[in-house]
């Protein structure tokens, strides 16, 4: 059976760089996963991404040795089983807000006694190159656990979540956290109030020895994040990037081009 690099890489604190793909395309993700990245992620947060589509994107990620990982819309026990069963070799779960949460989580990723993830499928052990029997023996310890930390409600709880076992990474939704620091005026918060939130969160992880995450827009940016201690950032999205190089060559014939943001990740 494969065993997830990804999740030995953070354990040892090596920096894991990847990307995200919101797009939906199993072709975007078979030519993206053979461009050395470790990971990639298939966002079915705040993407048109269903399970099928899903489904096709993990095993052309798992079949050219990359690590698939599943964002779900929420850390829902049905929607972790789905993904799992579908092919996915962990998951990263949106904005939790308590310790509760952690543990339902990481629960619903590792089968009886350890967790309560029901036994099923077979994707999971073609995209892991095992079988059913294999899967079920070794899963747990090769599935990643990643929950994101998107509130400043949660950081002030951040010790208590971050301990609970089997987290493997927390990654910083930075938008979202951003979000939830504006003021009453609807105001975003100064640049240093946000980098010192961003300070805690990593200091925080570091306690607890989990691997602290974020999402940032540029290669530059995720060397210098890279530099003050996180260790799984995800550079923009194949989508950015496709639009990225679009703008480039539309401003190269027309400097005149708006080149508008229509995504930001």
């Amino acid at each position: 059976m494969k065993v997830n690099a990804v999740k030995r890489a953070l354990r040892a604190g090596q920096p894991q760089v990847g990307t995200w793909l919101s797009l939906g395309s199993p072709h975007a993700a078979r030519f993206a996963a053979r461009l050395g990245l470790p990971w990639l992620t298939v966002d079915m947060e705040h993407s048109p991404v269903d399970l099928n589509t899903a489904s096709l994107m993990f095993g052309a990620i798992a079949d050219s040795g990359c690590v698939a990982l599943a964002r779900v819309p929420t850390g829902r026990h049905d929607l972790i089983k789905q993904v799992l069963d579908a092919g996915a070799m962990g998951i990263v779960a949106p904005m939790v807000m308590t310790a509760e949460e952690a543990r339902a989580i990481v629960a619903a990723t590792k089968y009886p006694p350890r967790g309560n993830r029901s036994v099923g499928g077979s994707l999971h052990a073609l995209n892991f190159g095992t079988d059913a029997a294999t899967y079920y023996a070794r899963a747990d310890d090769e599935i990643l656990v990643v929950i994101q930390a998107e509130h400043i409600e949660a950081v002030e709880r951040a010790d208590a979540i971050y301990a609970v076992p089997g987290i493997d990474a927390v990654f910083v939704g930075p938008n979202d956290l951003a979000a939830s620091m504006r003021g009453s005026d609807g105001s975003p918060p100064s640049r240093e109030r946000f980098e010192a939130t961003l300070a805690r969160i990593r200091q925080a992880c570091d306690r607890h020895g989990v691997a602290a995450g974020l999402h940032v827009s540029t290669v530059e940016d995720a060397r210098l994040r890279i530099e003050e201690g996180w260790r799984f950032v995800a550079v923009a999205s194949e989508l950015k990037f496709m639009l990225d190089g679009l703008a480039h060559v539309a401003r190269a014939i027309d400097p005149q081009a708006a080149g508008a943001e229509v995504a930001r990740y």
